[in-house]
C-alpha cells in the first residue's frame, strides 16, 4: 500500500469516527433517555441504533465516502439496501453482545453498550467500506 492509500485510509478513518461519534451521541442520548423511562433495553437498543442509523447513512455517503459514490443509475438505492443489510446485521451483533454482557455478565447496560459499540464501530467501518460505498 502506497503512502497516499494509506493517509486516504487514514483520514477517511478519521471522517467516519467523526461521523459515528455524532451517530453515537444520538444514539446514547436516545437509549438513555428511553431506558431511564423504563423501556427494556433490548427495544431501546432497536430504536436508539436506528436513529443513529439514518444519521449515518446521510452523512457518510456526503462525507465519508463522497469520493467512492458511484455516478451509475440506481447506485443509491443499491447502497441504501446494502446500508440496511450491514447495519441490521451489526445491530444484530450488538443484541447479542450486549446479552451476554448484561445477562450472563452481569455488566451494568450502560458499560455494555459501551463495549458493544466499540467492537460494532469497527465491524461498521470496514463493511460500509468494502461493501457499502
Amino acid at each position: 500500500m502506497s503512502d497516499n492509500n494509506l493517509r486516504a485510509g487514514v483520514v477517511q478513518f478519521l471522517k467516519f469516527n467523526a461521523v459515528g461519534l455524532l451517530n453515537t451521541l444520538i444514539d446514547f442520548a436516545v437509549f438513555t433517555l428511553l431506558h431511564s423511562l423504563g423501556m427494556v433495553y433490548t427495544l431501546a437498543q432497536v430504536i436508539s441504533y436506528s436513529a443513529g442509523t439514518a444519521n449515518s447513512f446521510i452523512l457518510n455517503k456526503k462525507v465519508t465516502f463522497k469520493d467512492r459514490s458511484s455516478k451509475q443509475k440506481g447506485a443509491g438505492r443499491l447502497q441504501l439496501v446494502k446500508f440496511i443489510v450491514l447495519n441490521v446485521a451489526v445491530l444484530g451483533i450488538s443484541l447479542l453482545l450486549m446479552h451476554l454482557l448484561t445477562d450472563k455478565l452481569e455488566v451494568p447496560v450502560l458499560l455494555a453498550k459501551v463495549l458493544a459499540t466499540f467492537i460494532t464501530v469497527i465491524i461498521n467501518f470496514f463493511g460500509s467500506r468494502k461493501w457499502v460505498f
